[in-house]
């Protein structure tokens, strides 16, 4: 941990030792809101999110705060272990015929399954019972599971400093969550209001998890969850069924699938120390524990002894971890490496030259053109190893957080 806050109702405790101005003011609006339990905990890749920093995690006793999970909910990680060693996918133009391969198999950026409804036992009545998601968003999750999505959303071919090549993708739920998202943070704050409920900021409404939309909210959280892992498992297959053509024989080991925009009931005590019944409180066997309302928005669990994934930019390693169960940070950790440069900094402030020498050896497409108006003829920068913190100094930062169990280098990327 780098500091502690004391300025507010709550402390806030961060492993993030310079927090930007914007995040610190949303970190102070949480560490003064009337349903948030213990601290606030900001990891190192804290940044300004919407309402709550992204790489921050809080706890309620009796509420969820839609703003608190975010608009992507689901959003992780996906990674597997191949038993290719690393000398035999030296060659670039090898490297560059698989992603290309892979492209053709996944839609990417704001591409879908156009003309295909993707099967998917999850469906069901999540949707049908939704008559405020809208037949378009209905029919657009439906040909989304399988999609790569935009923005830092990535899929990448890596070496292992273990000596094995690893594949890793990250997405999420694509338009799904972000509806689900606006839709229940509305009623929260219409909840409030009509109930004279005083929050430090209208972006934090909250809902009481035993009342009907808060009931609501959190399946339908947990059915964008369940989406976005499918979302992960899908393309993963895809991912290794195109490796497996190119290196007959390979073997992979499981998946670790874990998402990092949620909200959990778990324990006060889980593991019977998580969560501060100790050193803050003594061990009190005769007292049923707690339950709490854990957000992670842009923040991994990290309990002890459980995998993680923390990824770098597009041109910088990332990592596997392993939890070490820090009651400081409720058992989390950081999700990246955060963001310095917003994507319109980004690209109006860099040029081609040093992100292509920032980028090394990494194959990746060519920079593409800003999509945004406002931006037009401008080439898009925002994903450039410049627009990112530094990875190593991050994971140093949360070392009694997780510890690092494989370093993975990046050798070809596709970015959404």
């Amino acid at each position: 941990m780098k500091w502690v806050n004391t300025d507010n109702k709550l402390p806030i405790k961060s492993w993030c030792e310079n927090v930007e101005e914007g995040a610190m003011k949303q970190a102070e609006n949480l560490a003064n809101h009337p349903a948030v339990f213990k601290h606030v905990a900001l990891m190192p890749d804290c940044h300004q999110g919407f309402g709550m920093p992204i790489g921050g995690v809080i706890a309620c006793e009796n509420a969820v705060i839609p703003n608190a999970v975010g608009v992507d909910i689901g959003c992780g990680m996906c990674a597997v272990k191949t038993s290719i060693p690393v000398s035999e996918i030296s060659s670039k133009q090898k490297i560059s015929s698989i992603l290309e391969t892979i492209k053709k198999r996944i839609p990417v950026g704001e591409g879908r399954h156009h003309f295909n409804y993707q099967n998917w036992n999850g469906f069901g009545s999540n949707l049908e019972n939704k008559g405020w998601l809208g037949k378009h968003s209905q029919e657009l999750a439906r040909k989304s599971l399988g999609t790569l999505g935009g923005g830092n959303h990535f899929i990448e071919i890596q070496k292992g400093d273990d000596g094995f090549i690893w594949l890793m993708l990250h997405s999420g739920s694509r338009n799904l969550g972000f509806k689900i998202a606006n839709h229940y943070h509305k009623l929260a704050l219409e909840f409030n209001q009509k109930e004279g409920l005083e929050i430090p900021d209208k972006e934090l409404a909250y809902l009481f998890p035993d009342s009907d939309a808060g009931q609501d909210y959190i399946r339908d959280m947990n059915f964008a969850l369940n989406f976005a892992k499918e979302n992960r498992a899908r393309m993963i297959n895809i991912f290794k069924s195109v490796f497996a053509d190119y290196f007959k024989g390979v073997v992979f080991e499981k998946e670790i699938n874990i998402h990092h925009n949620y909200v959990v009931k778990e324990a006060e005590r889980p593991q019977r120390q998580e969560h501060f019944s100790k050193p803050d409180y003594p061990a009190q066997p005769e007292r049923p524990a707690r339950e709490i309302w854990v957000h992670r928005k842009g923040a991994t669990s990290a309990k002890k002894g459980e995998l993680g994934i923390i990824p770098g930019s597009m041109g910088t390693p990332s990592y596997i971890v392993e939890g070490l169960g820090n009651p400081e940070s409720f058992c989390s950790c950081s999700h990246g490496a955060g963001r310095v440069m917003s994507r319109t900094r980004a690209s109006q402030t860099l040029t081609k030259e040093e992100c292509d020498e920032a980028m090394g050896n990494v194959v990746f497409d060519p920079w593409k053109k800003f999509r945004h108006k406002r931006h037009k003829g401008l080439l898009d920068f925002s994903e450039s190893p410049q627009a990112y913190k530094n990875i190593e100094s991050v994971i140093e930062a949360q070392l009694d957080l997780v510890k690092p169990i494989v370093k993975l280098e990046p050798l070809g990327v596709i970015k959404g």
